[in-house]
């Protein structure tokens, strides 16, 4: 059986807390689970306190293993245990939260494409309002039922692409007066660091091409080492740093194979003074320190159904020029000069965007004070706010729609098989 944990408080945290905020329960992953939800959910947690949007934050943390969590923690759910899905929702019907912000992704939840969540849907009471992290175009019936049940049972739906709002209405059929967009957050970090950050970090001198995240085969990553042979010819002081450790998921599953294979094709390229790996998952400082050290960041992903990239927000934000495939984020998020999109698996087409980029040097600085432009409305205070305003609405008006919402008995039913232990 679940139960809560009584951790002590973190110090050093500085609250500024507002009497007459609300109290916000959120379901999600949670460090020190290695998540880019379970980093988005802390760092906006951080946010609504620290800035006083909210009065008290409780966590549910959806969970994989073990974990030492902060103050914030008050129930775990493990991930494959069906019971625990029912025991938090009574647990957060009992807590003094007023409304519930669950982190909708199929694979953070068990059961197939994370279906145990739908239970914790049914028995909650309190006011939900979830933000969508995922939004196939390609689905298949189960991820669409499951939508469309999320999508029910919630008072209001989040998404960070204006994309979104197509793809849920036409392969969900949602209503769209639900759904709000609120962009992924991101540091505040000030604009032309760049030259610091590279001497603090060895690289003067260099131009600095980077890509960060946990690693998988779907970030792409073998096309842009294989570009940066065609890139160096040209600018033979231009370093590519691979930022990240192999998610610990495709670490499970297949180990370090993938990384294996792009060391041997840096070998084979003979790139290793172009190509760098930086195999550990990095605080956010260090983060944000390569990440302003950069003067392109890459995001070669494969996959072009992403409608929210967490890494791409951190580098738009920061104010860098960005060259991407062209995912249904990408496609919004570098619109109006604000990037540039290479064609994905296309080595050749990375090296063109590249090149052209490092031969425009005025470009190149017009693209980046367009990105920083445009990230101002993607910093974390900016996001705070934004959910903090839609959290009053839904709390304030929930007593009008709850008698619009369906009961969960006039709801279709959804088999459910329960997992032992």
């Amino acid at each position: 059986m679940t139960v809560a944990l009584n951790l002590p408080v973190q110090h050093g945290a500085v609250h500024k807390l507002n009497s007459d905020g609300i109290t916000v329960a959120f379901v999600s992953t949670y460090p020190p689970q290695e998540c880019g939800i379970a980093t988005y959910t802390q760092d906006l947690v951080h946010a609504l306190e620290v800035h006083g949007y909210i009065k008290k934050a409780i966590v549910v943390a959806v969970s994989d293993g073990a974990y030492a969590y902060d103050h914030h923690v008050n129930f775990v759910i493990r991930k494959n245990n069906y019971e625990d899905y029912i025991i938090a929702a009574e647990f957060l019907n009992e807590s003094d939260a007023q409304i519930v912000n669950i982190q909708h992704e199929f694979g953070i939840f068990g059961g197939n494409d994370g279906e145990f969540v739908i239970e914790l849907y049914r028995r909650l009471t309190k006011p939900i309002v979830t933000s969508l992290h995922t939004v196939l175009c390609d689905v298949d019936s189960l991820k669409k039922r499951i939508t469309q049940l999320v999508a029910q049972y919630s008072k209001r739906l989040i998404v960070m692409n204006s994309i979104a709002f197509q793809l849920l209405s036409q392969y969900y059929d949602i209503d769209l007066t639900k759904v709000t967009l609120i962009y992924h957050g991101a540091p505040d970090i000030p604009f032309g660091l760049k030259r610091e950050a590279k001497k603090e970090l060895g690289l003067s001198g260099r131009t600095v091409l980077s890509t960060f995240g946990l690693i998988n085969r779907g970030k792409g990553i073998e096309y842009a080492i294989q570009a940066m042979g065609e890139i160096v010819k040209h600018y033979p002081q231009t370093i590519y740093l691979i930022i990240g450790k192999t998610h610990p998921g495709v670490a499970r599953r297949e180990g370090e194979s993938y990384r294996a294979e792009l060391e041997s094709l840096v070998d084979r390229l003979g790139l290793h003074e172009h190509v760098k790996f930086l195999n550990r998952y990095l605080t956010k400082g260090e983060l944000i320190r390569y990440l302003c050290a950069s003067d392109i960041y890459i995001c070669p992903y494969i996959s072009l159904n992403q409608i929210v990239s967490g890494t791409l927000a951190y580098a738009i934000a920061a104010g860098k020029a960005i060259i991407s495939t062209p995912s249904f984020y990408a496609q919004e998020i570098l619109a109006e000069g604000r990037g540039l999109l290479c064609e994905p698996c296309n080595p050749r087409s990375i090296a063109e965007k590249v090149i052209s980029l490092l031969s425009n040097p005025d470009e190149l600085e017009a693209m980046e004070r367009r990105a920083y432009r445009f990230g101002r409305q993607m910093t974390w205070q900016a996001v705070a706010w934004d959910h903090e305003r839609l959290f009053r609405e839904v709390v304030a008006c929930s007593h009008i729609l709850q008698a619009q919402l369906p009961s969960s008995d006039s709801l279709p039913i959804m088999p459910l098989a329960p997992a032992s232990g």
